[in-house]
Parts: structure tokens; sequence; C-alpha cells
């Protein structure tokens, strides 16, 4: 039996280069189920996507699936991408079993929780004597994007993608999350003192879903607690401002932070994956 592809919808051209397109998955000439594939430019022009795949019930467990990821490498890569990357959700077994058996790599994965009781008596999370979360100044605002600029293309260089992209990544990334910059609706960036002294930052969105887009504590002062006081500060914030749920993405092999967010009762939503094209 033979599986192939076979365009089911015209490409569809994007203003910023990208593209996507729809295709059928077929056995034989006989349709069995659907994927897309795609090129987001903010990842790079060499950056391919397998977006969605589906198989038709009375086909699965057979390998089509297997089958039509790695037909759609071919595709992607006869279209120039170098790299592919995919998303699958926590409850997708066969999925993340395809993911592993085809040599995907763990980039990072997206967790979450729900708001609604996680908090103390009052609705709000008691924080340790001495900690006080305050809002980023003006003045230090500059400091605090140049880092939080350079932590994140480091991260992404870091796991293979080539520093043109990630740069590009990390511009445009900002770019969607903060459009107005500190002024943009919805936005929260916190500093966190500790007696006296900043230990530690906080950026998340505050509008339900609510998001933390990045939770750093100065490196002089980890291992004491701090991480866990901005997420607690992040939930508060949160939930002060109406939010029933609240996300977070963090990178593989970070696990003082995956320990930390299962502590808080996060728990993996999706996990994303990515394989080079060589």
């Amino acid at each position: 039996m033979t599986t192939t592809l076979r365009p089911s919808g015209p490409e569809r051209r994007q203003a910023d280069g990208g593209w996507a397109r729809s295709y059928a998955v077929c056995v034989n000439s006989r349709m069995v189920g659907g994927i897309e594939l795609a090129v987001d430019p903010r990842y790079g022009p060499a950056v391919g996507r397998i977006a969605a795949l589906a198989i038709a019930a009375d086909d699965r467990r057979r390998g089509r699936g297997t089958v039509a990821m790695l037909a759609a490498e071919e595709v992607l890569r006869y279209r120039g991408c170098t790299r592919v990357e995919i998303s699958v959700p926590a409850d997708a077994a066969h999925g993340l079993r395809i993911a592993a058996a085809l040599g995907y790599a763990e980039l990072n994965r997206t967790m979450g929780k729900a708001l609604e009781g996680a908090a103390g008596a009052g609705g709000r999370h008691p924080l340790p004597a001495g900690s006080t979360p305050r809002p980023l100044s003006d003045a230090e605002y500059g400091t605090w994007h140049d880092a939080e600029r350079a932590s994140y293309i480091a991260e992404l260089v870091a796991r293979g993608v080539p520093r043109e992209q990630a740069v590009g990544h990390e511009a445009a990334a900002f770019a969607a999350a903060m459009p107005d910059g500190p002024a943009t609706e919805g936005t929260a960036l916190l500093c966190l003192d500790h007696r006296g002294t900043t230990v530690g930052h906080l950026w998340l969105r505050v509008t339900e879903p609510a998001y933390v887009f990045s939770v750093a504590v100065d490196a002089a002062h980890r291992g004491r607690g701090h991480g866990r006081t901005l997420m607690l500060a992040a939930e508060n914030a949160a939930g002060d401002a109406g939010a029933a749920t609240i996300g977070l993405s963090v990178f593989a092999g970070n696990t003082p932070a995956l320990g930390l967010y299962h502590s808080l009762g996060y728990r993996t939503l999706v996990t994303h994956f990515a394989k080079p094209l060589g």
C-alpha cells in the first residue's frame, strides 16, 4: 500500500511571505485523512510546520499518521525547509508517540491552570514577609527590555535556531505581545523587591486568558524562593484583573522551572517539537 499527499486546496500566500496548504492523505488513491503544512516567516523561510494532521477513525493504528508525517517532511524539504516544527496536545498520546518515533526533540511546552480557587482566603496568594511586587519604572524599562531580548534570543539559538532567524522571531513576538510597549492594554511589568533589593522581574498579560511571558530572578538571588513568589504575584495580578486561567511557556531542559510550575498546579497543555531536515 502506498501513502501519498495530494493538494486538497490552493496554496495560501501571506503578505509577509508565509504560506500554507492543505493536503489529503491518500492510501492507494483513497483519502484517509488530511494534513496542513505551512511556513511562518517569523521563524525564517527555512522553518516549516506540520500545523495539523487528522486520520479517519477507521484507518488509525495502521501507521498512516507516521507515513503522512514522513511524506510531509519530504514536501517541506523540497520547498527549501531545513527544519520542521510540530505542536502536540498533551492528550494526543498517539501524536506524542509519533513525534518520539520520528526523532522530534522537545523545544518547549505550553502549561496552564485555572485560577478559580487557586489562591488562599480572600482570593489572593499571601506573599512571603519582606517581598513586595511593584510596577517596573520608566527608568528601568530599557535595561529590562535589553536583558529580556538577549535572553530569549540566546534560548532560541541554543536550541538550533539560526541567530538571524532568532533575532527576527524575537522582534516579531515582542511586537505581537506588546505592540504599544509598556502602555499595551492588559500588560503588567513588575519587579519583585525583597527587603529593599530588587531580586526579579515579571512580564504578563493579565486579561483572560492571562499569560506569563517572562519570569526571571536575578542570578545572585536564585535558590531562595523568589521564583515562586513572582509566580504567586502573577496569579494575584491576573486574578485581580478578572482572569480565570493563566498560562506560560517553558523551554525544554529547564528542570527547576518545570518543577516549580508543577508544584503550583500547572499542567502541560501542548508540547512543541522540532526536527532538522538535513
